[in-house]
């Protein structure tokens, strides 16, 4: 009997944001230190381009995204929203094209936010896993917002007498230290929360952090989303990679230098102050 080859092609669809582009980026080049084929499936807003730290990477970019104009117009979080309302058919042909192309996708790593990748991973009954950016005890807060009372958590968040109780169950988080966001309302917020951690077809859960900085959110996840989840951060320690979005600004290095000597004076001031 032929032996079946294993699948060895892992795809990436990363949000189009800095701080979830590089550490997804550190994601894959780890899987392809480790023997992994990486494909990165992007939007068009906010590319990450090709480079020597990913030559061996292969980009694929879905049509049908938005604009800076509509990220201006509507918002972080309602261009979140559409992005992930527009990109899901788009998403299904992409995955489908590869698929025919070689049966060799070992899973899909998303990010949280990008939750429009469920429905095709699903159909195609491939493994999907999320890969969350930021820490273990923010997915959790996310996970205990995402079962209030919505209407009475509108009317505990205006209210300043509330702002420093503990929030139940997120002991010692306050109501005013919760991840509700200054880029929409909490409305949004909590639609935007209530599918990121709805995992209901994820494999696992990957969090870029440490036990050893985490362990109790750590094991409250574990026990809650009843899927596997590992912590493999900080992934720049593993694996780093360049994946600026932006051209990196080096003007203040040339020029006008008298900002430094003024820097230099202050710091003497200070340093004489303090002796």
């Amino acid at each position: 009997m032929e032996e079946k080859r294993a699948k060895r092609r892992i795809v990436l669809v990363p949000l189009p944001a800095q701080g979830h582009v590089t550490p997804m980026m550190q994601l894959g080049k780890a899987l392809h230190l480790a023997g992994f084929s990486i494909t990165v499936v992007q939007t068009q807003y906010n590319r990450v381009s090709s480079s020597e730290d990913f030559s061996d990477f292969n980009f694929l970019t879905i049509p049908g995204s938005l604009t800076d104009s509509d990220l201006k117009n509507l918002g972080a979080l309602h261009f979140l929203i559409k992005l992930n309302q527009i990109c899901e058919a788009s998403f299904k042909q992409c995955l489908g094209q590869l698929l025919q192309e070689a049966d060799d996708i070992a899973c899909v790593v998303y990010d949280e936010y990008m939750y429009f990748t469920k429905a095709a991973s699903k159909e195609f009954q491939l493994p999907s896993v999320i890969f969350s950016t930021t820490s273990a005890t923010a997915f959790v807060c996310r996970s205990v917002l995402d079962k209030v009372n919505p209407d009475k958590f509108l009317i505990d968040m205006k209210d300043p007498e509330v702002q420093d109780k503990v929030f139940p169950g997120l002991d010692p988080l306050r109501y005013k230290d919760l991840p509700t966001s200054a880029f929409g309302t909490i409305e949004s917020i909590l639609e935007v929360y209530s599918e990121v951690v709805n995992i209901q077809t994820a494999s696992a859960v990957i969090i870029n952090s440490a036990s050893i900085l985490e362990s109790s959110s750590l094991a409250w996840l574990q026990q809650e989303v009843q899927v596997p989840v590992y912590s493999i951060g900080p992934l720049h320690l593993a694996a780093s990679a360049l994946s600026s979005l932006l051209e990196e600004d080096r003007s203040f290095l040339v020029g006008d230098t008298s900002w430094f000597y003024s820097c230099l004076r202050m710091d003497r001031v200070l340093t004489r102050g303090i002796q």
